[in-house]
């Protein structure tokens, strides 16, 4: 490792008055030299954003820094007037923000947007930057780097935004680069890019890396120290090979406990319950018509698809972001219409069901999906959005009250919650409130879309936990959406493996682990982050500080 570039003594941010606590950061000193990547780890909340938000000068006015520096190549960042914040920021440090979409514009292409930090930092002339930029998008690994320089954002794949942003932040060399979630909703295959990437950079820049996630196969994959966060304050820190593999305080424990397994559990015993939902031949073609001298064109976004559920059983359902997963579901549950193939529910044909009796239909399948913030209605209580389906199918409120007290408590939280609004709970609890709803209805089917993928991995192991004894308790059967088959393994019976919109691969979750068949399915298993670290036994070590 060099030099130090950033030194952080005691710093502490305060929250505004009646807050949960009164800091969000509190006395956190940390180092991160050149070439060396830092990983914060910790859960929502924890203060790991704040401290690099801070580190940039990009915190609300409604947090203030009140003790400490964060001193930058010998600068205190604390002490500095926009003005030299706005110098600093993008040329000798830069960020890699978590949602790549809302940090570019919408209305500008991907060349401008690059192009804008070197006429802001530089003299350098048009054709200057320009080239500069293409050389930016062929380091990091865009293809076709001309098409890409004049795309608009939204005709980018999430991988590919993710990438643009990081060219933004790597165009003049800066010494600092802090990366906040960088990897959190990405596919494995374009989360182990990215990763090399980072390794990449700290030994041909030279660049210090801050690396914020709450994610310990990240941490394994890439980390040369690690900083743990809990309520604000630095509970842990050392070298990656000291906190992964003999970690000391109670809470990384916690967390190391809680990471994904990458071998799945021997299968349980064949599924010989009646089939709830047979899929035949499902497929979905979208025709996009000829415009403007271009001619008309197929999309086959679902090539023939068949499959069966039983009854208890879990079905995992994996791939990348456009292998055809959700496509599946929605032309299932007719959100689309499907062009072809039987959907039998109950001896039912959805793919064949007028629209009037769609809806009685759809109540044997219900869906829990990925983003629990926005799942459900900000203006209205919970009792009010949990008790709506059964009322909408004619059951009375009073007996649809007493059904949502049942599984607000199924689902391991107290009655109250049903007065209350969404933004009083945290993700997970809002995630446990959407499988409440979505159980109102007594249905048949789960379906869980990408419904653990941005939770922290404790809350994530928890949500997987409860959704495994609900099936059980009520006999459900599940199809369980994800690009990650670490997660697939802890839930799932049988797993289905989708690539460009076909199923390459099915089989036990097991076998398909332990002996993939399709070159997709072992791109998957390898790409999975941290294979060179084995979770330690937590029970052999001594006894955790409190």
């Amino acid at each position: 490792m060099g030099d130090t570039i950033l030194t952080i003594r005691g710093l502490t941010v305060d929250l505004p008055k009646g807050g949960d606590r009164a800091h969000a950061v509190q006395d956190l000193s940390l180092t991160v030299g050149a070439g060396e990547i830092v990983c914060i780890v910790g859960e929502s909340g924890s203060g790991k954003s704040i401290t690099s938000f801070a580190t940039m000068a990009l915190l609300p006015r409604a947090l203030n820094v009140s003790s400490g520096e964060i001193l930058f190549e010998g600068q205190d960042i604390t002490k500095m007037s926009e003005a030299g914040h706005a110098k600093l920021r993008g040329s000798r440090m830069a960020m890699i923000f978590q949602e790549p979409m809302t940090a570019l514009n919408p209305c500008y292409t991907v060349g401008d947007q690059i192009e804008e930090v070197f006429q802001a930092h530089t003299n350098m002339p048009k054709a200057e930057r320009k080239s500069r930029t293409l050389a930016l998008l062929e380091e990091v690994r865009m293809p076709d780097p001309p098409r890409i320089y004049a795309s608009f954002p939204h005709q980018l794949s999430g991988g590919q935004r993710q990438r643009i942003v990081i060219a933004m932040a790597l165009a003049l060399n800066p010494s600092l680069l802090i990366a906040d979630e960088p990897t959190t909703a990405l596919d494995v295959t374009t989360q182990a890019q990215i990763l090399a990437m980072f390794r990449t950079l700290r030994k041909t820049k030279g660049a210090g890396i801050m690396l914020v996630t709450h994610d310990f196969d990240v941490v394994a994959e890439v980390a040369d120290k690690v900083v743990v966060m809990q309520h604000g304050c630095v509970v842990e820190q050392g070298t990656a090979e000291e906190v992964l593999n003999r970690p000391r305080h109670a809470y990384t424990r916690q967390l190391i406990d809680a990471v994904p397994g990458r071998k799945a559990d021997a299968a349980r015993s064949e599924n010989r319950n009646p089939v709830v939902l047979a899929v035949d031949g499902l497929e979905k073609i979208y025709r996009v018509p000829a415009g403007f001298g271009r001619p008309g064109r197929e999309v086959h976004a679902l090539k023939p698809a068949s499959f069966e559920l039983r009854r208890g059983e879990t079905l995992g359902i994996v791939g990348e972001s456009g292998s055809g997963k959700s496509t599946l579901v929605r032309a299932m549950l007719r959100l689309i219409e499907p062009s072809a193939g039987k959907i039998i529910v109950d001896g039912h044909d959805i793919a064949r069901a007028p629209y009037s009796q769609l809806r009685m239909l759809r109540r044997d399948i219900q869906i829990v999906f990925q983003d629990p913030y926005g799942s459900l209605n900000p203006r209205r209580t919970i009792g009010d959005q949990l008790v709506e389906g059964p009322v909408n199918f004619g059951v009375p409120r009073r007996e649809a009250m007493e059904k949502a007290r049942e599984l607000v408590r199924i689902v391991r939280l107290d009655d109250e919650v049903l007065n209350r609004y969404p933004n009083q709970f945290s993700g997970g609890q809002r995630q446990r409130l959407c499988i409440a709803r979505a159980l109102m209805v007594e249905p048949k089917i789960l379906v869980a879309d990408e419904a653990v993928s941005a939770l922290d991995v404790s809350v994530q192991k928890e949500v997987l936990r409860l959704l495994a004894e609900i099936r059980d308790r009520m006999g459900l059967s599940m199809l369980f959406i994800t690009h990650d088959l670490r997660v697939a393994a802890q839930v799932s019976d049988n797993v289905i493996v989708m690539s460009k919109g076909e199923i390459v691969e099915r089989g036990a979750i097991a076998s398909v682990f332990h002996n993939p068949q399709h070159p997709y399915t072992r791109q998957l298993l390898e790409a999975m982050p941290g294979q060179g670290w084995e979770v330690p036994d937590l029970s052999t070590l001594p006894p955790a500080d409190a």
